[in-house]
């Protein structure tokens, strides 16, 4: 099933993310954990992708079977940084192949042991270029992209930002999922600036359940989310204690998540990174809502 059917149906959606493991004797766990989300019945599974393909067999493998062994739509990352073209196009079509038809287009991470950002050299700068390189493929994939209802952390500006986004859109990105953030208000401002822009493909509200202390800085890091005064007291106050600051951070996304669909926003993304519990946990605060 194509994402982009999901997401025009009119219900509301949830979907679970989950990454590869970097090797084969990781394999059994994270595939076992995998295996646990899709047993949720989300409406569909993201697989994320390494910078530079390191994990992507692992992706692969992960997306098609949970398609084949639960019927759950998967959406697979492809990431193009520090990616030869021929290296790309042969994903492409191992995808294709493997009956995998929806696909997220990524830049990705620029690994730590790149000397510069020179990219000159590089066959793909941006996600946009591996967006055009997909639709070119002649392949019926239903193409995602990402957005940040912030900033992205190397544009100058916001307006600059929301241009490059058009752009991927008029390449042929058929729907967006944003990076996470903490203050629903953040979103809801993002979406009148982008429908004004004349983006109008649906988007997905990316939630991060913090669900440990140790979280928080990394959030911040990848992403620079703000935080909201609100959850900074959240962490101040259960940081210390594992058990009390897991259960009020998935606390927390759960309340963001009934306000997103309260106020209109259909699809929710959840990056539950191979946590099944915190994503058992979420559908459960929500079952009635979901009507799961």
């Amino acid at each position: 099933m194509k994402i982009i059917d999901i997401l025009n149906s009119g219900k509301m959606s949830m979907s679970f993310e989950v990454f590869p493991p970097k090797t084969d004797t990781a394999f059994e766990n994270v595939s076992r954990a995998t295996q646990e989300i899709a047993k949720l019945n989300p409406s569909y599974m993201s697989i994320t992708y390494g910078a530079g393909g390191g994990t992507s067999k692992y992706t692969l493998d992960i997306a098609e079977n949970i398609m084949k062994d639960f019927g759950v739509p998967t959406l697979a990352h492809l990431t193009c940084v520090s990616s030869s073209r021929e290296t790309v196009r042969e994903r492409i079509e191992e995808m294709n192949a493997r009956g995998i038809n929806n696909v997220l287009a990524l830049r990705g991470d620029i690994p730590a042991d790149m000397e510069n950002d020179d990219r000159s050299e590089w066959s793909y700068r941006y996600a946009v270029d591996l967006i055009r390189e997909i639709k070119d493929s002649g392949y019926d994939f239903c193409i995602g992209g990402a957005c940040y209802p912030e900033i992205h952390p190397e544009s100058s500006n916001q307006k600059e930002d929301i241009k490059h986004l058009k752009e991927k859109v008029d390449a042929g990105c058929e729907f967006l999922t944003t990076q996470m953030f903490f203050d629903n208000n953040l979103l809801y401002n993002f979406l009148y600036k982008i429908r004004e822009a004349g983006i109008t493909v649906p988007i997905i509200a990316g939630i991060m359940p913090i669900t440990n202390a140790n979280q928080v800085d990394r959030a911040i890091k990848l992403s620079g989310s703000f935080m909201p005064q609100r959850f900074k007291s959240l962490v101040d106050k259960f940081g210390s204690d594992p058990l009390a600051m897991k259960q009020a951070g998935i606390a927390y996304a759960t309340d963001q998540i009934i306000d997103l669909y309260a106020n209109g926003l259909t699809n929710i993304h959840v990056y539950s990174m191979n946590k099944p519990d915190v994503a058992q946990k979420i559908q459960a605060n929500l079952s009635d809502i979901l009507g799961k």
